[in-house]
C-alpha cells in the first residue's frame, strides 16, 4: 500500500476505485465497504483508494481536540488496510479550510481533478463537504456531470443495530469489550511499550508489564480490570489487565497494567499489543497489599476461566 500526505504526488491511475472518511476502528461496517472496493478493482482492472483525514474532522468542526479518543492509531489503521488491499491510502489535512469547502467544491476538487475518480463507493449515511451537505443522493443526481460512477453500501447490523465508531466508543467507555469485539469484527486492541513502575505487583506475587500507550489520542476503555491476550512478538499470552490510578497504592496517574500468566523474563522495553476480551471487575480499593493480593488470585481464576 502507498500511503500520500497530501494530494500534490498522487499519480494518476488507469481506473480508480475510491471511497473516503475517517475509517476509526476499521469495524464490520467498514470492512464491508472495503471488501466492495477491491471487488470493483478487480472487475474493472483498477486500483483501490482511500482518502481519510487528519486531525479527525470532529476536531476541527466540533472542537473535540482535547476529548475526542480514537479507535484506532495511525499504525492500526494502516495495517487493518494492508490487510483489505487498499492500495493508496491518502491522507489529507484537515483543517479550517477545508472545512468550510462545499460538497461541490470537495467533489471537483478532489475527486476529479486530482483522483480522477472512476467510480465512488460510500457508506449508507456518508456525508461530506461544508455542514456535511453532501450525500449520496447529491451524488446520485450529479455523477454523470463529474463523470464517475457511485455506490452506496447499505448499513451492517450487528443484533438488529447499525454498527458505527461512536457505539464503539460508548461500548468501551462503559466496559463492554465484547460488544465492541462484536462491532469490530475481532478484539479491542491496545499496543504499547513496557516501561519501568514501581514494581509493588512483583512484591505480592503479581509482577506486571507498565504499558505506555504511545497515542494520546487512543481510547483506553472503561477503568478496571479485563481478561486479556497479550501478543509478545510471534508469542500470545493469556493476561489480566488493570486501567486506573491504583487506589489500594493511593496511585494517583492512570496506569495500563498487565500480568502474563506463565511468563518468565525481562519486558521491560518490549512492545506489546493487548487484546481485550471480557471485563472482570470494577477499580476497587481493597485498604491492604494482601487484601489485594487476595482479590488478584480471583482474579487468575476468572481469566482462566475466560481464556
Amino acid at each position: 500500500m502507498k500511503i500520500y500526505e497530501g494530494l500534490a504526488d498522487f499519480p494518476p491511475l488507469r481506473y480508480a476505485v475510491v471511497t473516503s472518511g475517517t475509517f476509526d476502528g476499521g469495524h464490520l461496517g467498514h470492512q464491508k465497504i472495503l471488501l466492495r472496493l477491491k471487488d470493483i478493482a478487480l472487475k474493472k482492472n483498477g486500483e483501490t483508494v482511500l482518502i481519510t483525514f487528519w486531525p479527525h474532522p470532529r476536531m476541527v468542526v466540533n472542537s473535540e481536540k482535547k476529548t475526542l479518543r480514537l479507535l484506532s492509531t495511525f499504525e492500526e489503521k494502516v495495517s487493518l488496510l494492508e490487510k483489505f488491499g487498499v492500495d493508496h491510502l491518502v491522507i489529507i489535512p484537515f483543517t479550517e479550510a477545508f472545512s468550510q469547502l462545499s460538497s461541490q467544491e470537495f467533489i471537483q476538487t478532489v475527486l476529479v481533478d486530482q483522483i480522477h475518480t472512476q467510480c465512488l463507493v460510500i457508506g449508507y449515511d456518508h456525508k461530506f463537504g461544508k455542514n456535511r451537505e453532501g450525500s449520496f443522493e447529491y451524488l446520485k443526481t450529479h455523477a454523470a456531470d463529474f463523470g464517475f460512477e457511485v455506490e452506496e453500501i447499505s448499513r451492517e447490523d450487528v443484533d438488529d443495530s447499525g454498527v458505527s465508531s461512536t457505539k464503539i466508543r460508548k461500548a468501551l467507555e462503559q466496559g463492554d469489550v465484547k460488544t465492541a469485539a462484536r462491532y469490530l469484527g475481532r478484539p479491542y486492541e491496545l499496543d504499547g511499550k513496557v516501561v519501568k513502575g514501581q514494581q509493588l505487583g512483583r512484591s505480592i506475587g503479581f509482577p506486571t508489564a507498565n504499558i505506555q500507550v504511545e497515542s494520546e489520542f487512543k481510547l483506553l476503555p472503561k477503568d478496571g480490570v479485563y481478561a486479556v491476550m497479550v501478543v509478545l512478538e510471534q508469542d500470545q499470552y493469556r493476561a489480566m489487565l488493570n486501567i486506573g490510578n491504583r487506589p489500594t497504592v493511593q496511585g494517583n496517574e492512570k496506569t495500563v497494567e498487565a500480568h502474563l500468566l506463565g511468563f518468565e523474563g525481562d519486558l521491560y522495553g518490549k512492545q506489546l499489543q493487548v487484546l481485550f476480551i471480557d471485563f472482570i471487575r470494577e477499580q476497587q480499593d481493597f485498604g491492604s497489599l494482601e487484601a489485594l493480593r487476595q482479590q488478584l488470585i480471583l482474579d487468575k481464576n476468572n481469566v482462566n476461566l475466560l481464556l
